[in-house]
């Protein structure tokens, strides 16, 4: 009986000892610089608003966190070099709806499981889907696009920042409900897209509003709607796809903040915190809004559903516009 009470002490002494190191672990961080693995490109909608959140968590926490830019492959490549990161909390991860939860279904291998290598810390921006288009096209309405869609099928192309991302799924959407056929062409370099966009080259886009602002204040483009329940305060004379007359075309896209799986929970909690502080706070909220954003925050569990409830969701989306498994 001594016996096995000594043990059970020598256990719950373990048990409390791992606690008291777990909370002085995350008293400590960050004791240096940390990197933001960015799987967009500098200037992209995600890179933007990244930018502003990371900049207050910076201050907040007192080491700076550097942002470090790896485009490639609709997200895929950066997205895969942070999960293969030293789980340590010095290295953390911007995670698109594409690389982290659609291209789940879209590619054959990826290269990395985002729900078994990352953890999601919260998503932090949500962002309403832009119907624009190039004002070399003939259309100055939702309506008139579609008209023009109809009556040129499969002439149309249509850019996003690659395949699986949100932009690229809301073209998919679009022609679903529209009953429309357009070309869907995938870009590593949103700055190229945005060109090609004034152009005329690629005349439409179901874009992220920072993705498009040059080229609207340019008077290169025309946002046509806003696939939401409300107008944008960025765009506020650019009507809803409802006021529009499609009220079946109501999509957006978030973006997250993720870790390599293993980082330490206390390490995890402490940057839930963190970001939760930077987006309630005043500037940052005004700064998402000038970028067409939305403030989003969840606890570390509640990140874990919505994670695991966005992966099941694009599957069905997916499957159903028939897009077939990329090798």
């Amino acid at each position: 009986m001594q016996i096995i009470i000594r043990v059970a002490c020598g256990a719950l002494l373990a048990l409390t000892g791992l606690a008291i190191a777990r909370t002085a672990v995350a008293q400590e961080y960050p004791t240096r610089p940390i990197t933001y693995i960015m799987p967009f490109a500098g200037g992209s909608a995600s890179d933007v608003v990244s930018r502003i959140m990371l900049d207050k968590m910076s201050k907040s926490m007192g080491r700076p966190i550097i942002v470090d830019n790896r485009p490639g492959a609709g997200g895929n490549t950066g997205t895969a070099i942070g999960a293969k990161a030293a789980p340590d909390g010095y290295t953390l991860i911007g995670g698109g709806l594409g690389p982290v939860a659609a291209n789940v279904t879209l590619y054959k291998a990826l290269g990395y499981d985002p729900v078994r290598d990352l953890e999601i810390i919260s998503p932090f921006a949500g962002f309403t889907i832009i119907v624009v288009a190039s004002t070399t096209l003939p259309v100055r309405s939702l309506k008139e696009l579609i008209a023009l869609a109809r009556a040129e099928p499969g002439k149309l192309d249509y850019g996003s920042v690659g395949i699986g991302s949100s932009q690229h799924l809301a073209g998919e959407y679009f022609a679903q409900v529209t009953h429309t056929r357009i070309n869907h062409v995938p870009y590593r370099n949103i700055a190229q897209y945005g060109a090609d966009l004034i152009a005329g080259v690629v005349p439409l886009g179901f874009q992220w509003y920072p993705n498009v602002a040059g080229a609207i204040e340019a008077k290169g483009a025309i946002p046509l709607a806003v696939a939401g329940d409300r107008r944008l305060s960025a765009l506020p004379d650019t009507p809803t796809a409802l006021e529009a007359g499609l009220p079946d075309y109501e999509l957006s896209g978030w973006f997250g903040l993720f870790a390599p799986a293993g980082t330490p929970r206390a390490i995890l909690e402490k940057l839930n915190k963190e970001l939760i502080a930077a987006l309630k706070d005043a500037a940052v909220r005004r700064s998402f809004e000038q970028a067409g954003a939305e403030p989003m925050m969840l606890s570390l569990d509640q990140a874990k559903k919505f994670h695991i409830g966005e992966i099941a969701k694009y599957r069905d989306i997916i499957t159903r516009a028939g897009i077939r498994q990329i090798e």
